[in-house]
């Protein structure tokens, strides 16, 4: 016989009216004896149910269930896979379901012999600047192609604050020079010419 829900919850026996009775005294009082047989009847009744419904199951089942056409490792549509960090395995081996975002296959994944080219990036090179550059304004951090990269806003000779450009270090003519100066005015509080 299974074990009781109690005693596997639990580890101990919870007493039952039925456990209080004793097989020997059960002719000392009808009544006793009417419950006795009544439990013994609710148990069997039991039983029996969830033997039926265990087998109403398996049946249901087996009209339905099918082995799977694909075997371990092979790529199927809808399949997740975690990798839980050490932390959260220990805690309870189980993903909710509802934080899995789909799986899109990039064309590097379906074309992985393709080169990939370099996207262009946002900065202006010198070749668009409107002149000669008087001094560094200001300085940012931005990022690009998913990294940051420090840029620097220029004011031109003889020009109008509306055609300041950014430019990256390198991009910057005599960049070391003008870069010393604006990192000075910055520490002195001064603005350099």
């Amino acid at each position: 016989m299974a074990k009781r829900p109690a005693l596997v919850e639990k580890g101990w026996n919870s007493l039952w009216p039925v456990d209080h009775l004793k097989k020997n005294l059960l002719t000392i009082h009808p009544t006793a004896k009417d419950f006795h047989e009544m439990w013994k009847r609710a148990c069997e009744r039991d039983a029996k149910c969830i033997a039926d419904a265990k087998e109403y199951n398996k049946k249901r089942l087996d009209k339905s269930h099918m082995e799977p056409g694909f075997k371990e490792g092979d790529q199927v549509e809808n399949a997740v896979e975690v990798k839980l960090k050490e932390e959260l395995s220990r805690k309870h081996p189980v993903f909710p379901v509802s934080l899995v975002k789909p799986y899109f296959q990039t064309e590097e994944d379906k074309f992985p012999s393709r080169k990939k080219t370099p996207t262009p990036s946002e900065i202006v090179e010198v070749a668009d600047s409107p002149g000669p550059m008087k001094k560094i304004i200001k300085a940012r951090k931005i990022r690009l192609n998913g990294k940051y990269q420090r840029q620097y806003l220029v004011r031109f000779k003889n020009q109008t604050a509306d055609k300041d450009k950014w430019f990256s270090k390198e991009a910057i003519p005599d960049g070391n020079l003008h870069l010393k100066r604006f990192r000075a005015s910055r520490t002195t509080g001064q603005s350099h010419q």
